[in-house]
């Protein structure tokens, strides 16, 4: 490998793809398996499901964010890096046979559901040749994108193919589970040409225990409010149609996280690790700066756009009965601002700087919150008493990193970076509002508010000269339409 710099522009942009593809998939299959699956079998995955999340963290051990914070820091040493992968991939073999002995265990004492758990063992496996961290710390995003694509596509032409009815549950979960682990399995095919040959009698796989587990607590800790509430809901409400309810409004809050900020905080998080070993500081806090200024940019339009369209959209989207995701969507969407703020801060401060104990404490303060208000409110409230829940626990985490973040970014910055975007999103919202009751089809309803808003929104934004447009859109606009003209 060379030791040219890997291209920002270019790996933000091939992340991005594939988040949209993450995102376009699903928002083409929830539809269809709505309305084939219903709502008590997707509440049925999302249940099952959920105690395969807890193994296959135990089997990751928090390899993700340490694993590529360690290979980008080395990434200029072939040998180094070499053996660090080798030292973490095995390690990560190691904790996933532990985590598949006990959920051998975990089958073997649950009888209902159990040919479920069965099938997604595979997701374990998965974890246990999951290397994108690998490619995420050489900043090589088109290894990871290419092939997990095609077999995410393939995925889908076999579940619109086979799955039918209520009864093809089970194959549903099959072909989601296997398709990750084929992704996943592909891009071993690609280390060779990043690795040089190492002596694996020096190899010091234990070394990374202690590290990984100070990566492993804030994600056990985060699951509490990210997996746990989907646990709850289906043991402390009857049936699994509240959980069906709740995992919709949560699959249309993860899309617009996707779009918001995961692809962004994904490479830069890796690049701030690099530039953190460089010690170039001053470029970091302009980094973390554009990040919330564009967070917040996204994110206001997003939650307040959610607002204003979801009576029309649910209906259309999910087909009739789903009346009940509408609220829970609505009282969702501000979430995906919260976290947007708390994930840039730990993707792109708290761990490039080595700081994950500190914010580890943060997110585990969070989580019991998140607990106690999660048995407090779900057996009354259920999926709304879940959210309420995460609102708060999410909240009191990102008030947590800014109070630490030692001026890399602080809430008076927020205020100034988003009070224009408030105020333009209160605008949108404003004209969805006013157009709503004087269109009858859901259909023309969502094309024509979601034009409108959209222009009404950044318009607005123009008007009040918001800082992302200003600085960063309008003038990086212009120089390429220039360079343009120049051209020709």
């Amino acid at each position: 490998m060379n030791s040219e710099t890997p291209s920002l522009k270019k790996n933000i942009l091939l992340s991005t793809l594939y988040q949209v593809l993450l995102v376009v998939l699903p928002f083409i299959t929830a539809p269809y398996l709505s309305r084939v699956i219903g709502v008590e079998g997707t509440g049925v995955y999302d249940y099952t499901s959920s105690y395969q999340t807890y193994f296959s963290m135990v089997a990751a051990l928090g390899t993700a964010s340490y694993g590529a914070r360690e290979i980008a820091r080395a990434r200029m040493d072939e040998k180094l890096r070499s053996r660090l992968f080798w030292e973490i991939e095995l390690m990560t073999v190691l904790t996933s046979c532990l985590s598949l002995c006990a959920w051998a265990v975990f089958i073997v004492l649950n009888e209902q559901y159990r040919v479920f758990y069965l099938a997604l063992t595979m997701g374990i496996f998965s974890t246990m040749f999951d290397i994108s961290w690998f490619f995420a710390g050489l900043e090589q995003f088109k290894y990871t994108v290419a092939k997990n694509a095609l077999f995410k596509l393939m995925g889908v032409v076999l579940m619109f193919i086979f799955v039918k009815g209520r009864d093809d549950l089970l194959l549903y979960v099959i072909i989601i589970t296997a398709s990750t682990m084929l992704g996943n399995l592909s891009m071993w095919m690609y280390v060779p040409r990043f690795l040089v040959k190492v002596d694996f009698r020096e190899l010091r796989i234990l070394r990374h225990l202690k590290e990984t587990l100070i990566y492993f607590i804030p994600s056990v800790a985060t699951s509490v409010y990210t997996v746990l509430d989907r646990t709850l809901i289906g043991l402390l409400t009857e049936g699994k149609s509240e959980s069906g309810y709740y995992h919709y409004a949560t699959h249309v809050v993860n899309i617009m996280k996707a779009l918001t900020f995961t692809s962004l905080n994904t490479v830069l998080g890796s690049r701030i690790s690099y530039l953190y070993a460089q010690e170039r500081y001053d470029e970091i806090r302009r980094r973390i700066d554009d990040s919330i200024n564009y967070i917040l940019f996204m994110g206001l339009g997003i939650c307040f756009g959610l607002i204003g369209v979801s009576g029309r959209f649910i209906p259309l989207y999910l087909g009739p009965g789903y009346d009940r995701v509408v609220t829970m969507l609505s009282l969702m969407s501000p979430i995906v601002l919260i976290i947007g703020i708390s994930n840039c801060l730990g993707s792109q401060y708290y761990t490039p700087s080595g700081q994950r104990r500190l914010s580890a404490r943060f997110i585990i303060i969070g989580s019991v919150v998140n607990l106690c208000l999660n048995l407090l409110l779900i057996p009354h409230y259920g999926g709304y008493g879940a959210i309420v829940a995460s609102l708060i626990a999410e909240g009191t985490i990102t008030v947590l990193y800014l109070l630490f973040s030692k001026g890399y970014m602080t809430f008076r910055r927020i205020a100034v970076l988003g009070s224009r975007k408030l105020i333009a999103a209160a605008a949108m919202l404003g004209v969805i509002r006013l157009l709503d009751p004087l269109i009858r089809s859901n259909l023309a309803a969502i094309v024509v508010e979601v034009a409108a808003g959209l222009c009404t929104y950044i318009v607005v934004s123009v008007l009040l000269r918001d800082d992302f447009l200003s600085r960063i859109i309008l003038p990086n606009l212009s120089v390429r339409l220039s360079g343009k003209g120049k051209k020709q």
